[in-house]
């Protein structure tokens, strides 16, 4: 018994190690090109677009111009490097699962994957680009508009966290219904509740102006109606052979 205890744990090492590496290398290699400073210029394109001409944001901090592109490198690289990192997730838990549990696990890792990135990608090239412009446009004539680059960090961490969860709305539907939680009919009997609290969310986690709301709202309820109409064919496809009764 313990024999097996420390081998599992020597196997959840040597996994954690793969992952690590694989996010290394991927951040050696944007190290090298196209480098964090780049890197950090094409994340910050939504906001320099929206100023007005000549104008850049700012850095207050004394280590920030380095830290803060090196920061936004590293996540790049954890992002890029996700599969490779489920991947290793999926290769500890495997042997311990039946077949049926496999069919179950494997298209959740991947679609959650897919789904999380469309939800970054999505926030970047639609939502940001509204955003910053109605602030801008809303901003006084009498203010100078020069974002500090951490707040900017910040700011456009905690959106694409928010798209690419919302995007795992469809993930959360089969999980509960494959689980047994929820039915597909309890869950449309709720729709009207659900599409109330999606604006709610929208209104807490974005800011507070309609288009960004919209853009995390209307998403998330679409992607509810989504998994509504997938999950009764990913319980189907996944459940457990049953065994043929004795002749």
């Amino acid at each position: 018994m313990q024999d097996t205890f420390i081998s599992h744990l020597v196997e959840l090492r040597d996994r954690l190690v793969k992952a690590c590496a694989g996010v290394a290398v991927i951040c050696a290699a944007l190290f090298a090109w196209p480098g964090p400073s780049a890197i950090y210029d094409f994340l910050a394109q939504p906001m320099i677009a929206a100023l007005p001409a000549g104008a850049k944001m700012i850095a207050t901090g004394v280590i920030s111009p380095f830290l803060v592109p090196m920061k936004v490198t590293l996540l790049l690289a954890f992002l890029i490097a996700l599969p490779w990192v489920l991947y290793q997730a999926w290769a500890f838990i495997a042997p311990g699962l039946y077949a049926h549990e496999k069919r179950l696990v494997a298209p959740l890792v991947i679609s959650s994957s897919f789904l999380f990135a469309a939800g970054v990608a999505f926030c970047y090239f639609f939502v940001f680009g509204r955003v910053f412009k109605f602030i801008a446009e809303f901003a006084p004539t009498s203010i100078t508009v020069s974002p500090d680059i951490e707040n900017y960090l910040d700011f456009i961490m905690s959106m694409c966290l928010a798209f690419g969860l919302t995007f795992e709305v469809p993930i959360v539907v089969i999980v509960l219904v494959r689980t047994g939680i929820l039915t597909v009919e309890k869950l449309k009997a709720i729709r009207s509740y659900v599409i109330v609290g999606a604006f709610i969310i929208a209104a807490v986690v974005t800011p507070p102006d309609v288009v960004s709301q919209l853009a995390l709202a209307i998403p998330m309820w679409m992607l509810f109606e989504l998994g509504l109409f997938i999950a009764p064919i990913f319980v189907k496809a996944t459940q457990a052979p049953t065994t043929p009764p004795d002749q």
